[in-house]
Order: structure tokens, then C-alpha cells, then sequence
């Protein structure tokens, strides 16, 4: 692990993003439901849970004290977008955890979705906004 030990604590924010494109009979399934629940509610709890387990899954990524997550599904005919929010007051950054919330939502959505279609796509997943640290703070502009 690199050493934070000496990097002042201050308030950190990271946002990410993960889009799904679903064939019309998962698109179909998502509106209705299916026989596991709510797909947009699970996979945006599903989302925050691995938020808060992202050194588990990441290896060599310090455990944070995460102050806030939210994780947000919108549909979009063919498309769900989740978006990710996560915040900490920490030596280091929070943009894994906020990709690894947007990541696992999608694919808890796939899971959710695949027995009504195999054609599910998670089409990308990437950082949209760092706040805080060293570098301060980044945003995605439309051509990066």
C-alpha cells in the first residue's frame, strides 16, 4: 500500500458512472419486475454495499471512513445509468470507491435482468468528478 500517513485529512468527494444498455425484453422485465424484486432498488443497495467494501475487493486500496454513498439508477428507454456519489473526510481519495458502487449496480442489474435477456451490455464505467486532496478538483468535460 502507498503510504498516506503523512497527507493531511481533508474532505474528499468522488462521483462515477456506470450505463447499461438493455435489450427490449430486459428493458421490458425492468419496468415490470421480475420474480427477485425491484432491479433498480437492489442494484443501487447493492451499489452502496460494495462502496463500503471496496479494500475488499481492490487489493492494496486503504479502508476509508465513508461519510456518505449514494448510488442513483435512472432508466432511459434501452439505457440505466447509475450514477455514484461517495464522501469521506480522509488522506486519500474516495474515486474507488464511487467506481466500485457505480460497477457492482451494474452488475446487479444484469444479474436482476439476464433471465429475461443475455444480450446486456455495461457499456462504461468512469470517473466523473474528484473534489478534494492534493490535486483539488477534477471534472469530466464532454471530449474526455
Amino acid at each position: 500500500m502507498v503510504d498516506v500517513g503523512e497527507k493531511p485529512q481533508t474532505s474528499r468527494l468522488a462521483t462515477a458512472e456506470a450505463v447499461v444498455r438493455l435489450p427490449a425484453a430486459a428493458s421490458a422485465r425492468l419496468v415490470e419486475g421480475g420474480p427477485k424484486g425491484d432491479a433498480l432498488q437492489v442494484a443501487e443497495l447493492a451499489g452502496i454495499m460494495a462502496a463500503k467494501r471496496t479494500p475488499d475487493l481492490i487489493p492494496l486500496a486503504h479502508p476509508l471512513p465513508l461519510s456518505s454513498v449514494s448510488v442513483r439508477g435512472e432508466a432511459d428507454g434501452d439505457r440505466v445509468r447509475f450514477v455514484a456519489t461517495c464522501k469521506t473526510t480522509a488522506n486519500t481519495g474516495v474515486e474507488m470507491e464511487a467506481l466500485t458502487a457505480a460497477s457492482v449496480a451494474a452488475l446487479t442489474l444484469y444479474d436482476m435482468l439476464k433471465g429475461a435477456a443475455k444480450g446486456i451490455e455495461i457499456e462504461s464505467v468512469r470517473l466523473l468528478r474528484k473534489e478534494g486532496g492534493r490535486s483539488g478538483t477534477w471534472s469530466r468535460t464532454p471530449d474526455r
